[in-house]
């Protein structure tokens, strides 16, 4: 199994933004727009974008606000051969198929697959890619955007979701995420040993990534049994120039970072 970069991109309002361990007050917002932002980690080789409308994480109605944008990235890339996942207030089956039809491959289900895990299930039996995002306070899933707490822990909640299908879970540490220090590993390593998790549910990292050399410690983590991640989701180090998103790849694909090298 290869490592993957998932380049990010958050989406509010139509516009590109990155949120400090996910509060919608520590709201950073780039120039760039999202389409030729897209491209550009097109051209630098991403096989995978990684979208997420906190619009519609907030409200949880599933509004089409940030939809349009969503259908034109999937465009802009769509003939490099790139795919685009998306989450972001898919608490139905609806919102989630609003998704596919604009293009997405793949949909990630956060706060609805903690509860009613019988939807991931409905998706994927009605021949749907999907993805469960679970984003944890310690080791405590918190959902709707981020501002709930759950009471429902991240071994119980891969419990709940080994039976749905879904073939890949997200993993995002909330006090990690856009802080630039480094990702959960020994976390993550947790959640790669975990008995509840099926061994075809892949394991994406999120959250914490600053350099070249965060990269490199996911793509090289291993648990006690030598399970590894499938990738990694980067997104405010790449808008903030901190990481070129050609050598992002490059080492997310095995080759480096040589000692001493910058991140950009």
């Amino acid at each position: 199994m290869s490592f993957e970069l998932f380049p990010a991109i958050d989406l509010r309002e139509g516009r590109s933004v990155r949120l400090l361990q996910g509060d919608y007050e520590r709201e950073v917002r780039y120039v760039g727009d999202p389409v030729e932002v897209a491209h550009e980690f097109a051209e630098a080789g991403a096989r995978w974008i990684h979208m997420v409308d906190l619009d519609a994480a907030r409200s949880g109605t599933g509004e089409p606000r940030n939809r349009e944008v969503m259908r034109k990235v999937v465009a802009a890339v769509g003939d490099a051969g790139v795919r685009v996942q998306c989450g972001g207030g898919v608490r139905n089956r609806q919102s989630a198929e609003a998704l596919y039809e604009v293009g997405v491959t793949r949909c990630v289900v956060g706060t609805a697959a903690i509860e009613n895990p019988d939807l991931v299930a409905e998706l994927v039996t009605a021949g749907y890619r999907v993805a469960v995002g679970l984003d944890v306070r310690g080791t405590e899933v918190a959902t709707r955007g981020w501002e709930h707490r759950s009471g429902v822990s991240l071994s119980d909640a891969l419990r709940r979701l080994a039976s749905t299908g879904a073939e890949a879970v997200v993993v995002t540490q909330i006090a990690r995420d856009g802080m630039g220090g480094g990702s959960d590993l020994a976390g993550l390593r947790d959640v790669l040993d975990a008995p509840q998790r099926p061994a075809t549910m892949n394991v994406i990292a999120s959250g914490g990534v600053g350099c070249l050399a965060d990269i490199a410690d996911l793509r090289d983590l291993r648990s006690a049994g030598g399970s590894a991640l499938s990738g990694a989701i980067v997104g405010k180090a790449l808008h903030d120039g901190a990481i070129r998103p050609v050598s992002a790849i490059v080492v997310a694909r095995g080759s480096g970072p040589p000692a001493g090298a910058d991140s950009a």
